[in-house]
């Protein structure tokens, strides 16, 4: 009898032990369990980002991980301030984050290599390449306290203002809505930048406070700025900014190898069918609505012109070498590096 007891208890903890073995989470390897993640971004709920990019790739996500990585959006700020999206992806108030690497600026400093004036980029989709390739080739520190799963870009910035600019005397002493290494490019140019955000160009261009904007063509139209200036000179050698779609590390470790796995092959095709061509294609809709039917004009630089205007902006290239260097990085080689991907993407 006692023999039958002990059968009965140790058949008893076989099956327990099984049963734990089985619990979602606690197999490891490629079985894995479900993991539910809150995306932040700060883009309004009917906004590419979220309509075209986040919504679209949460589904294949989910499909991909045979819905066991469930990925809810929190657009418009709702989880976070644009700013401080990165720091609440790293302490987990935001398993997942989409922002801008410039709204924080000196926590990146590699990265401003790809903002840099004097580069040109001729797409947002040659941008996006060049920065995605280039941040895997460096590398950087200030990077990896999280896991990055793709880079967009807006690609080459303009200038959109009241009145036209043809030469660099057009532009000397004139205010205009600049952050960032804008404002020091801007500055390079005899310019008066005025640091405001883009929520508030609108009105402070039509009071005048400021007399223009630097920036990718989509603020024409989902800004509103073609209402407010009159002219576009073309300047792709000016501006780059460079977004983030990135991922707690944690988190991104408790999924499966597999899971993983389904979510890089995702992240791939996300980013060459959509992350790549988002900025182009919304930057040929606004130029096409801010020229055919808002009547901007078109303003072409002469090649003596935009020889002088990269010249002037060198400097802005030098002080980033010189702060490479301050940091034992070999600012020249970065920077060398990044001129080659844009060239070859071009």
């Amino acid at each position: 009898m006692k023999g039958l007891i002990k059968k009965a208890k140790l058949l008893t903890v076989i099956v327990m032990v099984i049963s734990l073995l089985a619990l979602p989470g606690c197999s490891g390897g490629d079985s894995g369990g479900s993991v539910e993640l809150k995306l932040a971004h700060f883009w309004p709920a009917g906004h590419p980002i979220e309509t075209d990019l986040v919504q679209p790739w949460a589904a294949a996500i989910e499909e991909a991980t045979e819905g066991r990585v469930k990925i809810t959006s929190y657009p418009g700020e709702t989880l976070a301030q644009a700013n401080a999206i990165y720091e609440g992806v790293i302490k987990g108030i935001a398993d997942v984050g989409i922002s801008c690497f410039a709204y924080t600026r000196g926590q990146f400093p590699v990265l401003e290599v790809f903002e840099l004036p004097g580069i040109i980029y001729n797409s947002s989709d040659a941008a996006t390449r060049v920065a995605w390739e280039g941040i895997k080739e460096l590398s950087p520190d200030e990077i990896k306290d999280t896991t990055l799963m793709m880079i967009i870009t807006t690609g080459p910035g303009h200038l959109f203002t009241k009145t036209p600019i043809r030469e660099l005397k057009d532009l000397k002493g004139m205010e205009i809505r600049a952050t960032g290494l804008s404002a020091a490019t801007l500055s390079a140019l005899g310019a008066a930048p005025v640091a405001m955000s883009q929520a508030e160009a609108y009105e402070a261009i039509s009071k005048g406070v400021v007399k223009g904007n630097l920036g990718p063509m989509e603020i024409l139209k989902d800004w509103g700025q073609a209402e407010v200036t009159n002219c576009i000179t073309l300047t792709p050698f000016l501006y780059n900014t460079l977004f983030f779609v990135t991922m707690n590390t944690g988190k991104w470790n408790s999924i499966s190898d597999k899971d993983q796995k389904a979510i890089l092959s995702v992240n791939q095709r996300f980013f060459e069918d959509v992350a790549c061509k988002m900025w182009d294609n919304k930057n040929e809709e606004a130029f096409k609505f801010a020229v055919e039917e808002k009547g901007l004009e078109v303003i072409e630089l002469s090649d003596e012109e935009k020889e002088l205007w990269i010249s002037l902006v060198k400097p802005v290239q030098d002080d980033f070498i010189s702060r490479m260097d301050e940091l034992g990085l070999p600012g020249s080689e970065i920077l060398e590096k990044v001129q080659g991907l844009a060239e070859k993407y071009n």
